[in-house]
């Protein structure tokens, strides 16, 4: 099972139960939990903490905008006079023509007034809403399904960028490494040098003194445990996208971890080749960081 991405999209065809029609929509990125945001017609309100349930057992994390477009097709509704409004309209009218000389109202115009008539939506039988409701679930499932496989297979190239970009950073541990391995050398030469500007043909250091010092700096400038830290996060890195469960967390934190020991390889290198490759891998563990962002 590769990784899973957060990020994906899923909308259903439009569904059919009764006089109802029905369209799903869900939409997903990135986050710390999984957030579901959810807009439902009225009427379904009660159904967030529903759907909330069944993505919490397909999805792990992520933040999750749910719509349910729902129509009610024609036959569902019905033109009904408001006898009440209708009667103080006549009541008013009679009492005007006692005082008022014009021709009677027409009916259509009457019926037009505001209020006169009221579309009322035909009650809906408890069989029929509870069809609807299931297939409602139903089709919301299979959304989610839908969603699953786009986050899945976004998580196939997720995973093969990170593999690639942990490759490097191998690649690149190995070459700092050797560079490393050059660095007691180069120090002892430059601390050498320096020391003979500043004493000028005066009586040298003693070798004992100098190997001693040279060893002091050297020692500082050691970054063999932070390389072996870095083969070590690596490895454990290599070990998260091999199993199959959601591991967006765990690989987060190691690529802090990543990032700490590179940013101590930069800062203790005393060789301008050594802070090439720092920064190197700095930039490839960036890499891994805004990927593993969105991995689930």
């Amino acid at each position: 099972m590769p990784l899973n991405s957060m990020t994906g999209f899923s909308r259903t065809a439009e569904r059919h139960s009764g006089s109802f029609s029905w369209v799903w929509e869900i939409k997903s990125v990135n986050g710390k939990n999984l957030d579901l945001r959810c807009r439902l017609p009225a009427g379904l309100e009660g159904w967030e903490q529903k759907l909330r349930q069944l993505a919490g057992a397909k999805l792990g994390r992520g933040n999750l905008q749910v719509s349910l477009t729902l129509n009610r097709q024609q036959g569902g509704t019905t033109v009904q006079v408001n006898q009440e409004v209708l009667g103080q309209i006549i009541s008013t009218l009679n009492d005007l023509a006692l005082s008022v000389e014009a021709e009677r109202p027409r009916l259509d115009g009457i019926l037009s007034i505001k209020g006169v008539l009221d579309v009322v939506e035909t009650p809906t039988d408890e069989d029929e809403l509870a069809a609807r409701d299931q297939a409602l679930e139903s089709s919301f499932q299979e959304a989610l399904d839908r969603l699953a496989a786009m986050r899945a297979e976004e998580g196939k190239k997720l995973e093969g960028m990170i593999t690639e970009q942990l490759d490097r950073v191998e690649a690149l541990a190995g070459q700092a490494a050797e560079t490393a391995d050059q660095q007691p050398a180069a120090l002892q030469a430059r601390f050498t040098e320096q020391l003979d500007q500043l004493l000028g043909g005066a009586k040298p250091v003693p070798e004992d003194r100098l190997a001693h010092e040279v060893a002091l700096l050297a020692t500082k400038a050691d970054v063999t445990e932070e390389l072996d830290r870095l083969s070590a996060h690596v490895s454990a890195a290599r070990d998260l996208v091999a199993l199959k469960e959601p591991v967006g967390r765990r690989l987060d934190f190691l690529t802090q971890e990543l990032n700490r020991e590179t940013n101590t390889i930069c800062s203790k290198s005393s060789s301008l080749e050594l802070t090439r490759i720092g920064l190197d891998l700095k930039a490839v563990v960036d890499q891994i960081r805004e990927q593993v962002q969105n991995v689930e």
